[in-house]
């Protein structure tokens, strides 16, 4: 395989995760951005959105000799705006070449443009991001104009690299049932060879009620994938970015379910749950036989039980899929749904479970996924009150807290979740990833789980403490790391 040079403006097709190949530009990154650990990769601009990503170098190609390649196998609206963008940059840039043509002598028009360093995977500091104008860290020409460089350079020919275990994983997938043996089933990535790269969205009407942290992002991906989406929030105000996107709006959930064949929801807690379809214009006044409901809220089996009761009492279908993960999963569709109720709208919704989520699992009757999904952020949130607990103590005993994650990142507990929340606390950078009062909120409902169970939690229980002292402290929106701050004040 041919090795590709890429440099700072270079126009690529880049794979972000598991999204169709998009159009971008190589820039350099932000100053106090840290390139991911152990990966060769540049950071892109992606031409028609606001997203901008670290991209590893397996996944970009060179625009111009793979643009007709590119073109053939998307045909999405916002893709083609993509495209057009590109050609507008373009346009632009051959103009202000032609007019400074005149005002530069051929030794200044011969200035090299400095290649973006690719850091390798044994490099040892990692860390540490130069200005791509400090150095030369490729073998590409020097000689090289600004319009083989627009043109995406010498290198061609190379294949898609994918890995299962990436957060680089292609979109493209085919449904893979597995059963296993206590009768789960999952929905997960089969071969990286679906067709034409991308998911064929279900022709079913899709309604998506709560657009918070994680409502968001799924709606994004769903929009990107082609599904036809309509969306309410209790703050309107919410809606007008997915109306822009291609959403349509709907004014109460009610006109959403009437609307629509599938809709979700994804809401802060038990309450909010409820009151979304008991409560006026609610979901329940727009249910009809064979409207399918799914609630994507993480909340207590028997607020699954009762909402399921009255929804099927009306003849509607009824699915809970709670998501394990955070914003940045939600906006990276590579969220973890956790499946439970009627198996027939499971399978229905296979397509959306494919664009917000890496992988999705039937775990059989309804409550069986509130309950998992309640142990996981147990998991989740006691860690987390943990690390927390471990960073102050070592700052208690004169021990670098640096240290003390480098440490952590390359042992067994080496995870992008300790990188990340033990770089919000050494930061101070606090915002939500996923808010504090939601995690707190789970500890609680779990514990309250093992009671009904007669099961003893004391773990989650000490953590659930340190988390109400950080809302006492007026940390509940912020990202759950923020639990910190209840050891040091």
């Amino acid at each position: 395989m041919a090795t590709v040079h890429l440099r700072v403006g270079d126009l690529v097709w880049g794979k972000l995760g598991r999204y169709p190949p998009w159009p971008g530009k190589v820039v350099s990154p932000p100053k106090d951005l840290k390139k991911p650990r152990g990966k060769k990769c540049h950071f892109v601009k992606f031409f028609g959105t606001e997203d901008h990503a670290w991209i590893k170098v397996e996944q970009l190609k060179p625009y111009h000799p793979h643009k007709e390649e590119m073109i053939k196998i998307n045909k999405g609206k916002r893709f083609q705006q993509a495209v057009d963008a590109v050609e507008d940059f373009l346009k632009k840039a051959k103009g202000k070449e032609q007019s400074s043509e005149g005002k530069l002598d051929s030794k200044a028009k011969k200035a090299p443009s400095k290649p973006l360093k690719i850091l390798e995977e044994d490099d040892e500091d990692l860390s540490a991001l130069r200005d791509p104008s400090e150095k030369d860290l490729t073998d590409s020409d020097p000689e090289s104009s600004t319009a083989e460089r627009l043109a995406g350079g010498p290198g061609t020919g190379f294949k898609w690299e994918s890995s299962p275990a990436s957060s680089m994983e292609p979109i493209s997938k085919r449904l893979k049932i597995i059963e296993e043996d206590s009768g789960s089933t999952s929905i997960q990535a089969a071969d990286s060879t679906a067709i034409n790269g991308s998911i064929t969205p279900t022709d079913k009407r899709i309604g998506f009620l709560g657009l918070g942290l994680m409502g968001s992002g799924i709606v994004s991906n769903l929009l990107k994938m082609g599904h036809v989406v309509t969306v309410w929030n209790r703050t309107a105000e919410k809606c007008d970015l997915f109306i822009q996107e291609g959403a349509r709006l709907g004014r109460t959930p009610a006109e959403v379910v009437s609307m629509c064949d599938v809709t979700f929801s994804c809401v802060s807690d038990p309450k909010a749950a409820r009151d979304l379809v008991l409560g006026p214009s609610g979901v329940l006044q727009g249910i009809r036989p064979g409207k399918c409901y799914v609630e994507m809220s993480t909340v207590d089996p028997e607020t699954i039980t009762e909402l399921s009761q009255v929804i099927t009492s009306r003849g509607g279908r009824f699915l809970e899929a709670p998501v394990a993960g955070s914003q940045q999963l939600s906006n990276e569709g590579m969220l973890v749904i956790l499946a439970a109720g009627d198996r027939s709208v499971y399978e229905d919704c296979s397509s959306c479970f494919q664009a917000m989520g890496k992988t999705s699992f039937f775990l059989g009757e309804a409550g069986n996924a509130a309950r998992m999904m309640l142990i996981l952020n147990m998991v989740q949130g006691s860690f987390m009150a943990t690390i927390a607990e471990g960073l102050t103590l070592a700052q208690a005993t004169g021990q670098s807290q640096q240290t003390l994650l480098d440490i952590l990142c390359q042992g067994q507990m080496a995870s992008t979740f300790v990188d990340q929340k033990c770089q919000n606390i050494l930061q101070g950078n606090f915002k939500p990833d996923y808010y504090l009062k939601h995690i707190q909120k789970d500890l609680r409902l779990a514990i309250s789980m093992g009671d009904t169970a007669n099961h003893p939690t004391p773990m989650a229980a000490a953590a659930n403490e340190v988390y109400k002292r950080a809302k006492a402290l007026d940390q509940s929106d912020n990202d759950m790391s923020a639990v910190y701050r209840a050891y040091i004040h």
